[in-house]
């Protein structure tokens, strides 16, 4: 059985209607795997590498690990920290967290010890959940951290350490008697200076309004969704784990994305739906066509990418390749901005969609003054009169994102004359030579079109004269040698759809782009080995 009211129960979920669908309810008080535990107990809800769960077994554990916790001293309000691969132990850390009024950060696990430390002592963790496998990183993160008093780890041991299972194993498994509803804090990037948490005070009533909401038509019980990213980064934390569950879909998580291995798990296991960013589009599009004719696709019913702006040609191949099921999304762990879908964006390439209402965007100077529209500025999202996030115990940076009532993520963009947002690149990616702004993004979509081309990055890089000149960092395709000439070719070929002070006036080669986790070129850390080099 399914909660066939909980359409229209968010509506009745606002202003002073107090009814909520049973579903809602359940969101209130963090217990939506509870819910459908008892709907659909025997469907799948995690397939990874690191074990499998029904809802069922997922609602018990979470069950399970709330009274260990709370039998070791952590409360509501307490903040508990995550280090953790994409295994059952973190969707049942989140559901446990959820139904226990905790404050759960995950952290990036290819963070030093002493970077994860920070972390969990900024959080004020008073928990740490940590699998095995990372356990040097989890013993450095609570070495000068004692107010994090309870240890567990996951999968194996960790000296100092509680096993996670045999905490687990021997505490009760019915629904707790009183759940309160928690959340999540995750850290920012840190691009400049240390990260810091995006913190939100509790919103029960919006939580209960999304939990009737369905914007990606998932089926309970039947559809599954690909989780293609690590689950502690805001995007597939909250589009490829919270939204299927929330919805009683499972999900497949990837241990580590492989573009041949997204097309394979889709044709096992039937995929529906998934998550990704622009860098795996352009992946999977480069494998051979004999690969792809591999698989069969035909389940797949919605791709939703976001987290960086995606070339035009990119994703009018994926769409010419998979159908108009691709939609994408403009957010960040701070708040969410505008979405489209395929048809909308195959009349507007380029756009992330109509700004609705229209003052929930705005075009600004550095300053926040509006600018005209079709004018490259600052982008700036209206924040909501409920849940406005603040940088944990940072003033200084809360008040520097924040222009008003609105926030600016670095985004740099315009909005046309019908209100549709097109975004240019990020301010940290700028490059000024001789006092002309120059969006790296414009150059890598020119690039990535030339059949020798497998990836991209172009940066500043310094110029006594002009302050910086344009490069770009080429990764080839296979079987594409790396020569004088092809650099020369590259060169020509963005002059043919380039304005000439836009093109690289170098291109190097690389064997393999860094990367973050997530798929994403790691420019910054391009653009620093340029700068110690000159």
């Amino acid at each position: 059985m399914t909660d066939t009211r909980a359409q229209g129960g968010a509506a009745a979920a606002g202003g002073d209607a107090p009814e909520l669908t049973p579903r809602q309810e359940a969101a209130m008080k963090g217990m939506i795997p509870a819910y459908w535990a008892k709907e659909q107990p025997d469907k799948t809800a995690i397939i990874s590498g690191g074990g499998d769960r029904t809802f069922a077994e997922l609602n018990s554990n979470a069950n399970r690990l709330v009274r260990a916790l709370r039998r070791r001293g952590v409360q509501a309000g307490d903040s508990v920290a995550l280090i953790c691969g994409n295994v059952p132990a973190f969707p049942e850390t989140v559901a446990a967290c959820q139904r226990a009024g905790l404050r759960l950060t995950p952290i990036n696990w290819h963070l030093t010890g002493d970077e994860a430390a920070y972390i969990v002592g900024d959080c004020e963790a008073k928990a740490l959940i940590a699998e095995a496998p990372l356990a040097e990183m989890a013993s450095g993160a609570v070495r000068d951290v004692p107010t994090c008093i309870v240890r567990l780890a996951v999968g194996g041991p960790i000296e100092g350490f509680e096993s996670y299972e045999e905490s687990l194993a021997t505490e009760a498994d019915d629904d707790i008697e009183d759940p309160s509803l928690g959340g999540t804090m995750l850290y920012t990037s840190g691009t400049t200076g240390r990260p810091k948490g995006v913190h939100r005070p509790a919103a029960t009533r919006i939580t209960a309004v999304m939990a009737g909401l369905n914007p990606y038509g998932y089926k309970p019980g039947e559809d599954m969704h690909l989780c293609t990213g690590p689950l502690y980064h805001a995007a597939p934390l909250a589009f490829s784990l919270s939204s299927p569950l929330s919805n009683g879909v499972g999900v497949v998580l990837m241990g580590a994305w492989d573009a041949e291995e997204t097309l394979r798990l889709i044709a096992e296991h039937r995929v529906t739906h998934t998550h990704m960013v622009p860098t795996m589009f352009h992946r999977l599009l480069s494998l051979p066509e004999d690969v792809r004719a591999k698989y069969d696709l035909s389940s797949l019913r919605h791709v939703l990418h976001g987290a960086a702006p995606c070339p035009v040609p990119v994703k009018k191949a994926l769409i010419d390749w998979l159908g108009p099921i691709v939609f994408e999304y403009y957010a960040a762990t701070e708040g969410a901005g505008t979405s489209v879908d395929s048809a909308t964006w195959l009349e507007r390439p380029g756009t992330v969609g109509k700004v609705n209402p229209p003052d929930h965007v705005k075009i600004g100077d550095d300053e926040g003054n509006p600018l005209p529209t079709n004018e490259v500025g600052l982008v700036f999202l209206k924040a909501p009169d409920a849940g406005r996030f603040q940088y944990y115990k940072d003033e200084d940076k809360t008040s520097s994102a924040y222009r008003g009532n609105y926030f600016t993520l670095g985004d740099v963009g315009y909005v046309d004359d019908d209100g549709y947002l097109y975004l240019t690149d990020r301010t940290a990616n700028l490059i000024i030579s001789g006092g002309v702004n120059i969006y790296p993004a414009e150059v890598d979509a020119v690039l990535l079109t030339h059949p020798a081309v497998g990836d991209v990055a172009t940066i500043g890089v310094p110029n006594d004269e002009w302050g910086e000149e344009v490069k770009a960092v080429v990764e080839l395709k296979e079987g594409v040698e790396p020569t004088p000439e092809l650099a020369t070719e590259l060169v020509e070929f963005c002059r043919q759809k380039l304005a000439r002070f836009k093109c690289p006036r170098s291109v190097d080669f690389i064997d393999t782009l860094p990367r973050q986790d997530n798929g994403k070129i790691y420019k910054r850390l391009l653009r620093d080995r340029y700068r110690t080099g000159s």
